[in-house]
């Protein structure tokens, strides 16, 4: 069977960029393994399910998987987890990745992992793509650097800082686009686009809200399963 590592903020994650993904590989029958820093449940962003911005059958049926899917109650620590064992590990954005899991040990070795590795792939959705500023290979190199990625744009994240840089009360300590570009990688976010997915070998890039549902079934055709 084909399994996959989901590898999810504490801090606040996107809804949209964790359900769609963890649903659409369940369904294709991946078995998912939801790992957090800590091995507490993930912390949804309330933003992520306003029903004024999704409608409120979206917005409940968003809500009813965040509270009651097993996977995302009880989650392993990311410490524990072996990456390599896995066919694909997968991380879902939100502003909290940045506090978290962007600049986590054990979350670059889990995509180091994977996009070294001979068979495994790699989706990075959103804010999470700021993972890749801060993940070297194994020779101690930018592991982005050269490679076609997307992610959350600055054009986007203007929208929602204040002009200090606070989101909600909190300083945000880098915008993901200008870390992702700092280090050398193609970044496009493909503004005039609906959805923007990127592949480049064995990773898998998604922009965010909007492009998770395309980013999932990318994932599934790298895998060689049908949606």
């Amino acid at each position: 069977m084909t399994d996959a590592l989901f590898i999810v903020s504490e801090e606040g994650y996107w809804a949209e960029e964790c359900i769609e993904p963890l649903t659409t590989l369940g369904d294709a029958g991946v078995d998912v393994t939801v790992a957090t820093p800590t091995g507490s449940p993930p912390v949804v962003d309330e933003r992520s399910l306003d029903p004024d911005d999704l409608g409120e059958d979206e917005a409940d049926r968003l809500r009813e998987i965040h509270e009651t899917d097993e996977r995302l109650n009880d989650p392993i620590a990311l410490a524990d987890a072996e990456p390599g064992s896995y066919d694909a590990v997968v991380f879902p954005g939100g502003h909290g990745t940045v506090w978290d899991i962007n600049q986590d040990r054990h979350a670059r070795a889990a995509l180091r992992t994977a996009v070294e590795g001979e068979t495994g792939k790699a989706l990075v959705v959103c804010h999470a793509a700021g993972l890749l500023a801060f993940t070297r290979d194994s020779d101690g190199e930018i592991l982005a650097a050269g490679r076609d990625v997307t992610g959350f744009p600055n054009a986007w994240e203007e929208g929602i800082v204040d002009e200090q840089d606070l989101f909600e009360g909190r300083k945000l300590p880098y915008w993901v686009e200008d870390e992702v570009t700092a280090v050398g990688a193609n970044w496009d976010a493909e503004l005039d686009a609906d959805t923007s997915v990127t592949v480049d070998g064995d990773l898998v890039t998604a922009r965010g809200p909007g492009s998770s549902a395309a980013a999932a079934t990318t994932l599934l055709d790298e895998l060689g399963i049908e949606a």
